[in-house]
């Protein structure tokens, strides 16, 4: 078995894991390595060929290879180290076991490990659709990739399930490409995904959106021939008597996305029940102390660049933990409150700091105030036209002192 020392572990080299790996060395941590099972950095956004990444971090327009690179650029100059081909197969609090290639089964033994693996995409098995088992059916992330990276066509007559952002930004490319989307199919009354991308990637291509609809069927033999879909009442349950069939030969599933934690669970971190992500503090600390984690892993983000800066937070904490400087006392539990779905960090320790918290609605409201408090004292107070689901919301607090926290969103 091959053994490999280091300061901080960084697994996965997506933009998560980059943006930890340039803050720990920032830091002051003299060895950082990535291990990425991948062939090359730079995780998901290798494949999203589309602009609109960076707006808050560059503030300027960039394709996710634009994004990632100039991390991958930065990393670089700063020494931090990469060990691609490499598939993690355990976590402690002091070693990654990983198997590659090359090298074999490899033991890294670090102060500080950051957990950066992000998400994956819901399946036609993890939503259970009737119907048939034609070819033709795919997560939107699986044809992005097979279009974007290996320049395969998925098909030419689609519909889209779920209005996630990848649903949205596909049904944009599908179109580009010559294919016609019949329509994108939600089965909430409201957008899964940001506002921008409807506008830009559904109105502006004359593309149906139809809320509060699902699938009850998909029909075909070799390949997708049609879906069936229907309204669904208050319930979520289908009214038969609007079912209608679409012809279609492809059927894009964006139905959500789930952090990617199986690493997480088995090395006994607390897990949220709610983003079924590790909890953290403001530190991006979990609950085994020399163990950080960031970006998708923890709770899936509307925005690279919320990402970015959650990750940065988590490498320069594990660079200070792996030398013996992070703050440590008891932390106090953030509290949600009306319409409040979750908050992220989950617990905060005490400090004279300010900390950023990122928090989602449980439904959409408009003319609401949203608001931070400890006990009766309030630390944040900010009105908003509307908030939705499918958009983060930030408040930014002061700490110091403080006994307890409580988030909460109401009408004005």
């Amino acid at each position: 078995m091959n053994k490999i020392t280091c300061d901080v572990c960084i697994v996965g080299g997506g933009p998560a894991g980059l943006s930890a790996a340039v803050a720990a060395k920032k830091a002051g941590a003299k060895d950082v390595l990535i291990v990425e099972r991948d062939e090359a950095l730079g995780g998901i956004l290798q494949q999203c060929i589309h602009p609109g990444f960076g707006l808050k971090l560059f503030k300027e327009e960039l394709t996710g290879p634009e994004y990632f690179g100039r991390f991958v650029d930065e990393a670089n100059e700063l020494g931090v180290k990469a060990l691609l081909n490499s598939m993690v197969l355990e976590v402690t609090a002091d070693t990654v076991t990983c198997i590659n290639g090359e090298l074999g089964v490899c033991e890294i033994s670090a102060k500080a490990i950051v957990l950066a693996m992000g998400c994956r995409e819901r399946t036609r098995a993890n939503i259970v659709i009737p119907g048939t088992r034609p070819a033709g059916v795919y997560t939107a992330g699986t044809a992005q990739r097979l279009i974007n990276r290996q320049n395969e066509m998925v098909g030419k007559k689609v519909v889209i399930l779920g209005s996630g952002d990848i649903g949205m930004i596909m049904a944009r490319r599908m179109t580009l490409e010559g294919a016609k989307v019949e329509a994108v199919v939600e089965i909430m009354d409201f957008l899964a995904g940001l506002t921008r991308n409807r506008v830009q990637c559904l109105d502006d291509f004359g593309i149906p959106l139809l809320l509060s609809h699902t699938i009850i069927d998909i029909k075909g033999n070799d390949r997708v021939e049609s879906v069936v879909i229907a309204q669904v009442d208050e319930n979520k349950k289908p009214i038969m008597s609007t079912a209608r069939e679409i012809e279609c030969d492809t059927l894009l599933l964006s139905v959500g996305l789930i952090p990617e934690n199986e690493l997480t669970s088995n090395a006994k971190i607390e897990i949220s029940p709610i983003t079924k992500g590790p909890k953290v503090n403001q530190y991006m600390q979990t609950s085994i102390k020399s163990v950080f984690a960031c970006g998708n892993v923890v709770h899936v983000n509307d925005l690279v660049d919320n990402v970015s800066a959650e990750s940065a937070k988590a490498g320069e904490s594990a660079a200070k933990f792996a030398a013996g400087k992070l703050e440590d006392s008891t932390a106090v539990t953030v509290e949600t409150g009306d319409n409040v779905r979750y908050v992220c960090p989950q617990s905060v320790i005490p400090a004279d700091e300010k900390v950023d918290l990122y928090f989602r609605v449980m439904k959409p409201q408009k003319g609401v105030v949203i608001t931070v408090t400890d006990g009766d004292n309030v630390l944040f107070t900010r009105k908003a036209i509307k908030v939705n689901p499918g958009e983060m919301e930030k408040a930014t607090v002061s700490v110091k002192d403080i006994t307890s926290l409580m988030v909460s969103v109401k009408e004005a």
